[in-house]
């Protein structure tokens, strides 16, 4: 309201209000449409905002190499529809806390308890992001599925003359537990390498198949790797099938300790450092049951074994991975036009030959053996009376004849020098 509208006795009282209220505080009036405070009569100027920064400013964000991070993935699942057309939506919680789990898998304590479901589904979230790949945080990362998981993992590993990927993730393959069936053929191990020792270890008691094929064993390898069998009762002795084909190094002598796997059904020695083929034919059948076989034998194909398990695409990572590294980068020029330059003849003994791997001179005859149908496992040996020396009878004689009050010594077990220094590494 205008105070030149206000009747001229009410104007004088609402001036007296106004000047007794000046504590109360501003008092505002509309005059021809703008509102101004009572008893100002200056001009109201209009300010322009104040601007931060200038038109022309802008901001670019730098970040330094050692900061870098990987970038999160969009939290959006884009498909298509029948008709052709993009649809989107939104991923699930779980699917989001499994890829954060799964991107931070080396920080995780322990997987023991865990659903067997959501745990291989994790296991194929971090495999895909080569998790496990890392030197420094892939083995311990492994272990943690190994450790809780077992044969899920892998039940059949396949290594078949893979001697680089051994070589090279040699403890990623020993944290392996669980394992029925390994195939170790044309690997070229030899005796003292670890993974032999490693196979009477606790953690290759499940295993049922073992393949040793052209492995350059001897029977110093075979005597470590039955040792805990025949002495301690552990290790290997749930082998079913057993294949040392085309090792000249294992003798009649490394055989006789092949004989304490009592679990035997299948076991190949052809082309080994067999002599005496018949002697040993009945020798075998005699102690284990096991018959020659007159044919080959499926169970000791190539296409037998195969890599099964929740790590069977790791290991296809990890051997493109092996094989990339080794692949020359560049062709070098051809050995003949070096030694043309050099004035050398073009065919030397020492460049036409290549390196080789020792064979048997003469190797013996197709040896594979098996167990009959319905035929049962042999007795531990228990030895009997009738079986001892003349020697042995005489003073079993002569205990007898003491006293029933001292009862007899019981034969004792010789153990070489060999045997107790294997033992105490244990």
């Amino acid at each position: 309201m205008l105070l030149s509208e206000l009747n001229p006795r009410t104007e004088m009282s609402h001036f007296s209000d106004l000047q007794g209220s000046e504590d109360s505080g501003p008092v505002y009036v509309r005059e021809k449409g703008r509102l101004s405070v009572a008893g100002s009569h200056c001009p109201r100027v209009k300010t322009p905002p104040v601007r931060l920064f200038s038109k022309g400013f802008s901001v670019e964000l730098c970040v330094r190499q050692g900061d870098a991070c990987k970038p999160k993935e969009k939290p959006f699942v884009f498909t298509y529809t029948e008709q052709g057309s993009l649809r989107y939506s939104a991923k699930s919680l779980f699917t989001l806390a499994l890829d954060l789990i799964a991107d931070n898998i080396q920080h995780v304590d322990s997987l023991l308890g865990f659903p067997e479901q959501v745990a291989e589904r994790l296991f194929t979230a971090a495999e895909s992001r080569q998790q496990f790949c890392h030197p420094h945080s892939g083995l311990a990362a492994l272990r943690k599925f190994t450790e809780a998981y077992g044969d899920l993992m892998l039940s059949s590993l396949c290594l078949r003359s893979k001697y680089l990927l051994v070589s090279e993730k040699m403890e990623e393959i020993k944290s392996f537990q669980g394992l029925h069936v390994l195939d170790l053929s044309c690997c070229k191990l030899g005796d003292e390498h670890e993974l032999i020792a490693h196979l009477s270890s606790e953690a290759m008691d499940s295993l049922r198949e073992l393949y040793l094929k052209d492995n350059c064993l001897s029977d110093i390898g075979v005597r470590k790797m039955t040792a805990p069998v025949r002495v301690l009762h552990r290790g290997l002795g749930k082998l079913s099938l057993l294949d040392v084909s085309c090792n000249p190094g294992i003798t009649e002598k490394g055989l006789s300790f092949l004989l304490g796997f009592k679990e035997l059904r299948f076991l190949d020695i052809s082309d080994t450092g067999v002599q005496d083929s018949v002697f040993t034919c009945k020798k075998i059948q005699t102690r284990t049951g096991l018959v020659q076989s007159k044919k080959p034998l499926p169970q000791f194909d190539e296409s037998s074994c195969r890599t099964e398990g929740w790590a069977e695409q790791l290991f296809r990572q990890w051997d493109d991975l092996v094989m990339s590294a080794i692949k020359p980068k560049k062709t070098l020029p051809s050995r003949t036009a070096a030694q043309h330059f050099y004035g050398k003849d073009k065919g030397t003994p020492e460049a036409e030959t290549p390196m080789l791997y020792e064979t048997p001179a003469a190797p013996t005859k197709h040896l594979q053996f098996y167990r009959p149908e319905g035929a049962p496992n042999p007795p531990p040996a228990v030895p009997q009376p009738g079986h001892y020396p003349g020697k042995r009878l005489k003073e079993d004689k002569h205990v007898s004849d003491r006293g029933s009050s001292q009862p007899a010594k019981k034969p004792r077990v010789a153990l070489t020098a060999d045997d107790w220094d294997l033992l105490n590494s244990y």
